[in-house]
């Protein structure tokens, strides 16, 4: 039977290396054999959760890895550590609670440390939510952007949303259940009645996908007694990004420099900001419609 193996450091780690390795988002089974062959070897695991981490090891019969906790609360004072046990010739591997470390989880500390101190850093690729709710949306894949968690607070968070209307490509959003019907409810408001994929629970028991447009969406969700678990949100990009219709630009700008009291640079700033457009073209057109006036 031919080896599934590629490499050496398939079999046995190397030293003084850190392997970014990918975990399942949700069901324990999806996770590749390279990667619980380097869970199994290396000599510490940095884990998000020890107890979430040591459930996915128990289950491929791996008890015998050591793990320390590696968060947001603590990689700021514990990386330097890590960095001082690879450079003493420690294999260790990074691991976040579910799919890709760093996608929204911790780990750019240690990664940004390692490169600077030129330890190897290697990928162990695997499960990613983003992926996975992209490959099943039916929008378009060949240009998407990974937005994540949009802010907390609805002023920063709904200044992202303008900011983002006019972006032509599929965009990639991750939210909490409390917050996904307002954000499906803001992006209504804001960009209009564009189809949607609404990935709940993704390879878990009650794993669901919601499709259709925007508002539909939020209110099936609002209809709820309760939304429950993490939540992959795919939204089609705008088919013709704000500004770029015949004239808009154009038509806009002259409405706003006619106003009363109206200042150049407080219009072009608000326009190039409700647009999605750069300050650069906004001015250039916004100084020949002046001298028009």
């Amino acid at each position: 039977m031919p080896s599934i193996s590629s490499s050496p450091e398939d079999r046995q780690p190397a030293a003084g290396v850190l392997y970014v390795v990918a975990t399942p988002i949700g069901h324990l089974d999806d996770i590749t054999v390279r990667a619980l062959a380097i869970l199994g070897a290396v000599d510490l695991i940095a884990a998000e959760d020890t107890r979430h981490t040591r459930k996915l090891l128990t289950r491929h019969g791996i008890t015998a890895a050591k793990l320390t906790a590696y968060h947001e609360h603590n990689e700021q004072r514990k990386a330097p550590r890590l960095i001082e046990m690879m450079q003493q010739g420690a294999a260790l591997a990074l691991v976040s609670d579910a799919g890709t470390p760093l996608i929204s989880d911790p780990g750019y500390r240690l990664v940004r440390s390692a490169g600077r101190c030129g330890l190897p850093v290697i990928p162990i690729p695997g499960p990613n939510a983003c992926g996975a709710a992209l490959s099943v949306s039916g929008l378009p894949t060949d240009q998407f952007l990974f937005v994540g968690f949009p802010p907390r607070k609805t002023g920063a968070r709904q200044k992202l949303l303008r900011e983002l209307k006019g972006e032509g490509r599929t965009l990639v959003f991750y939210e909490s259940p409390h917050r996904i019907c307002t954000l499906l409810e803001e992006l209504s408001a804001l960009w209009g009645e564009r189809q949607v994929l609404c990935a709940r629970e993704m390879t878990k028991l009650h794993e669901e996908y919601l499709r259709g447009a925007l508002a539909d969406v939020a209110r099936q969700l609002a209809g709820r007694e309760r939304v429950r678990g993490e939540i992959t949100l795919v939204v089609a990009g705008n088919p013709v990004p704000a500004g770029d219709g015949p004239g808009e630009l154009e038509d806009l700008l002259s409405a706003r420099l006619a106003e009363p009291g109206a200042s150049l640079s407080r219009v072009v700033k608000d326009v190039a900001r409700d647009l999605s457009l750069s300050r650069k073209r906004v001015y250039q057109t916004a100084l020949k419609i002046q001298e028009k006036l």
